[in-house]
Order: structure tokens, then C-alpha cells, then sequence
């Protein structure tokens, strides 16, 4: 690891999901996840929009009603009452002041800062078909569109919650590259460590990153750097499949295939196999790759990202 990065990447997160009583009702939503698991790894940053705007604890809920594409956030009881602007201005403000983030953890279906399918009331009284996004959350990520982002439901389901560490952990590798200095030896060191991670999630976009550093002596580095990066967070967004990681793993055997015995490979082949085919998860044939990296070392492949994306203690990936 860069030893000018972090140790805790800062990961801004809803304040009731740390247990802090400031929801409407002067309750929380404690996440086990959150308080329990990630903690110990991340640095969290807890924001509640709807208090630090003025409104109370506990206080008269509010909700989105009118234009999915645009809502308003009204008060359910007190139609009168308005915070659409004194909302989107604080996560603008905080998009401002919190720009050392590493990613950001929100309350799902919140007017506030939920990120997905938020009602959107209509005047009949019923939600619109699609949903919207809390206010909050839409001020704060049109800011900071590269930034990882994720619902705490969403966090339950094991393949969204180890890419959204993996970006987080790789956003904070970038933010090392930049505090250190960029330069094109340190973009092309970064991508290169990044290779079979990229190839995992977004094939097409990792040959696309390629192809876009491939003429680097011709590029203006300050204009190239965040369009690379941008290209790179959305290639991350995706989710790996078990087809995409197999074919990893077989990349990643061919590093072996002089050094190691007959048996060995056909024993790394047949747990790849029974991996792709839904048997056994990731963690089984990636221990075994490092098991016989450490007998047969290799600097290159010593490097790469995949093989550790985020802390070993998280077993995030045994359950992929």
C-alpha cells in the first residue's frame, strides 16, 4: 500500500445509521454492518441534512411529492412547509467541504438522502411510478459524480456490498496518487495495478482505459487524468460475475503454469472450475493462487489490486 494513503479511507455515511437518534420520530437505524464490520476499516464521517438545516428532533416528517425528475420536499402534515432549496444547498455545501471522501453510505428511501426509488407523492396521494432521489443525495453526488456511492439496504446483498468497498478502496489509492504527485510513470503504475481488477468488472472499458493511456506522451496529463479516472469508477460500478472473475483466475494461473507441478495445475483448474459453476466461492481459488504465489513469487502479479481489493479481515468475498 501507498504509504501516503490512509490507512481509514473517509466514507460519509447517514448519521442514523451510526445510531445517532435523529430521525423524525428521535429514533435511529442503526446499521450492524456499519457499526459492527466496516468501522474498524473506514473512517466515518456522519451527516443528517434534515437536522442541520434547522429541523428538530424529534419533528413533523416530510416527504417528496410532485415531479419524480424534480420533487419538492414538503412537510406530510404541513404542506407549507418547504426545505427543497435548504436541503440541496447543504449537500452542495458539504460537497464542498467534504472533498477528502472516499465514498458515501446513505439511508435508503429517505427524502433526504435516499438514493433510489424514494416515493414521490402525487396528488391523488399515491407514489409515482418511477421514484426519485432525496434531495440531499441528488445535490451532494451531482458534485461528486466519480465518488462511490451505495443505500445501506443495498449493503445487505454481499456482491453490491464487496464492489462498493472495492471502489472506495481504490478511490482512496487515487487520492494517494494525487497527493504524492501525477505524473505518467504514477497513472500508468496505477492502471497497470488496477488490470485484472478492471477486467473482472468491465472488460470492454478495461481495453477502452488502454487504449486511452496507450498515447500518453501526446496528452495534455491535467486534462487526461480525470476523464481516465472517471472512465475507470464507472468500469468498477459494475458488478463482477462469476464468468468475469473465472476468467481472471485463468489469466492469473497462466503466471504459474512453468513453475508449478501437473497436479497443482490440474487441482487450481478444477477449483475454478467448480467456482464459475456456483460450487464453491471466490475466496477457495483465490487462496489457492496465493498459496502459490508465495512458493513462486512473481513482482507483477504480486501487485495487482484484484488479489486484495479491500481488507482480508472484511471476507468480503466469501460469500461471492
Amino acid at each position: 500500500m501507498n504509504p501516503s494513503q490512509p490507512a481509514k479511507p473517509r466514507i460519509g455515511i447517514s448519521a442514523c445509521l451510526l445510531g445517532a437518534e435523529v430521525r423524525f420520530n428521535g429514533g435511529h437505524k442503526a446499521s450492524a454492518l456499519c457499526m459492527d464490520s466496516l468501522a474498524a476499516y473506514v473512517e466515518f464521517v456522519p451527516v443528517c441534512p434534515e437536522v442541520a438545516i434547522g429541523l428538530g428532533i424529534p419533528r413533523a416528517p416530510i416527504r417528496l411529492v410532485g415531479d419524480p425528475a424534480a420533487p419538492r420536499a414538503v412537510g406530510s402534515v404541513e404542506r407549507s412547509l418547504d426545505v427543497t432549496e435548504d436541503l440541496a444547498a447543504y449537500g452542495e455545501r458539504m460537497a464542498g467541504e467534504l472533498d477528502d471522501l472516499c465514498g458515501f453510505i446513505f439511508m435508503q428511501q429517505s427524502p433526504s438522502c435516499g438514493l433510489h426509488r424514494v416515493k414521490v407523492y402525487q396528488d391523488n396521494g399515491r407514489p409515482s411510478e418511477p421514484k426519485g432521489r432525496g434531495i440531499f443525495a441528488e445535490a451532494f453526488c451531482r458534485l461528486h459524480p466519480d465518488l462511490p456511492v451505495e443505500e445501506d439496504g443495498r449493503l445487505n446483498d454481499p456482491a453490491l456490498r464487496e464492489n462498493f468497498l472495492a471502489r472506495v478502496f481504490a478511490y482512496a489509492q487515487w487520492q494517494a496518487l494525487l497527493r504524492d504527485g501525477l505524473t505518467r510513470k504514477a497513472l500508468i503504475d496505477f492502471h497497470a495495478r488496477h488490470k485484472y481488477l478492471l477486467m473482472a468488472t468491465d472488460p470492454r472499458r478495461y481495453k477502452t482505459l488502454g487504449r486511452m493511456l496507450g498515447n500518453l506522451a501526446g496528452e495534455d496529463l491535467q486534462t487526461l487524468a480525470p476523464r481516465y479516472f472517471s472512465t475507470l469508477m464507472t468500469a468498477l460500478g459494475r458488478c463482477a460475475t462469476r464468468g468475469t472473475h473465472s476468467n481472471v483466475l485463468q489469466h492469473l494461473s497462466g503466471y504459474f503454469k512453468r513453475s508449478m507441478s501437473r497436479d497443482d495445475r490440474h487441482e487450481l483448474q478444477r477449483l475454478i472450475d467448480q467456482y464459475r459453476e456456483g460450487i464453491i466461492p471466490l475466496v477457495v481459488p483465490l487462496t489457492l493462487l496465493k498459496h502459490h504465489l508465495r512458493h513462486h513469487p512473481d513482482a507483477y502479479l504480486a501487485r495487482q489490486v484484484y488479489l486484495q481489493p479491500h481488507p482480508e479481515n472484511l471476507a468480503l468475498r466469501n460469500r461471492l
